[in-house]
């Protein structure tokens, strides 16, 4: 069974077709998470609410301090989930911020620009 829009809203998938969809969107993020590492970051799945197409990402690890992460956020990571799984609605993003800045900033290389 796949999600459908009904009178009262979208229809309840099943197990399987839920499965499939958290599985498709982690073997994404499994995918992009390559690119990101060489830059000394991270991109992690918090969370993702498969039904609504609802999904939450966060930028870790060198991120933390670069200026671009929120276009690597909107310009990539939202991009690529958005196109290549039709039934991502929306994606929520954001940056680990527990890491102390000058950690962060020495764990960035490739193209990394410094928030500060």
């Amino acid at each position: 069974m796949d999600e459908l829009e009904g009178p009262e809203g979208p229809v309840a998938l099943d197990d399987v077709a839920r499965a499939e969809r958290l599985g498709e969107l982690q073997a994404l993020i499994d995918l992009m998470r390559p690119a990101v590492q060489a830059d000394g970051g991270d991109l992690v799945l918090v969370n993702a609410d498969v039904e609504r197409g609802i999904v939450e990402v966060e930028l870790a690890g060198a991120c933390s301090s670069c200026a671009i992460s929120t276009a690597t956020l909107q310009g990539g990571v939202e991009r690529i989930l958005r196109d290549r799984l039709p039934w991502v609605t929306e994606v929520l993003g954001g940056v680990d911020d527990s890491m102390d800045d000058l950690e962060s900033a020495a764990l960035g290389r490739g193209a990394y620009v410094p928030r500060f």
